[in-house]
């Protein structure tokens, strides 16, 4: 009997201690004693959330992103199949400035007959180019006030004392171009101008076969015709 009584009392400890680990649950008969499984905890770090990246301004604060943001703005329209933005339009012209004045027209005259400042053109050009290219400004302030030096290329022109600008998506070649004193230079062969009168009387002609500087005088009214360089305002 109290061999009995240790044994039992050795299975009562076992039965403790796996209760103490485990838990233990009955089968509800008074049956056999199951340790109850302890779900293991989860080992893996938590998980950080990682915050959005930073929207990338469209506009940064440099010359290009102020002339984009204020032309958005405002709603003006530019080239969009020619220009990804209005600072790239913008840009454009600074470079084209210093070359234009080169064959036919002076700084300002090409950037009105060139249809530069036509639509909203005019409006980003005063917004950006003091931006971007700041020493062009007096020369768009001429080509806008339309009081600018106008040179005299090949064609036709009708002399007039307030000229207006050439349009080259009107529906007459003639141009019209002021009165005075204008000289073409460089090296001229084989080529014609003419003054007539507003009735066709030639006023005076010239065929040039060879000449390093030609000189004419033009009056209101009278036509002129040039196939001879580009003749310039003699000051």
């Amino acid at each position: 009997m109290r061999e009995m009584r240790r044994r039992g009392t050795a299975a009562a400890c076992v039965a403790a201690v796996v209760v103490a680990l485990g838990g233990c649950s009955s089968d509800g008969d008074g049956g056999e004693v199951r340790a109850k499984s302890t779900p293991s905890a989860d080992s893996s770090p938590p998980v950080e959330a990682t915050p959005d990246a930073e929207t990338e301004d469209p506009y940064p604060d440099t010359p290009a992103g102020n002339i984009d943001r204020k032309a958005d703005t405002e709603g003006w329209t530019y080239d969009s199949g020619l220009y990804v933005g209005a600072s790239a339009f913008v840009e454009d012209i600074c470079e084209s400035l210093p070359d234009s004045a080169v064959d036919g027209s002076s700084r300002p005259q090409w950037l009105v007959e060139s249809g530069n400042l036509a639509d909203d053109g005019q409006k980003i050009l005063e917004f950006g180019i003091p931006k971007m290219c700041p020493k062009w400004t007096k020369t768009l302030k001429q080509a806008m006030s339309g009081n600018y030096e106008r040179w005299i290329s090949s064609g036709e022109f009708e002399v007039k004392a307030h000229p207006k600008p050439y349009d080259p998506n009107g529906d007459s070649d003639v141009q019209e171009i002021g009165p005075g004193t204008y000289q073409a230079k460089g090296e001229f062969s084989d080529c014609y101008w003419e003054r007539t009168s507003q009735s066709g009387n030639i006023i005076e002609n010239k065929f040039v076969t060879q000449a390093r500087v030609l000189t004419v005088t033009l009056r209101v009214g009278e036509l002129f015709k040039n196939e001879c360089g580009t003749f310039k305002p003699v000051h």
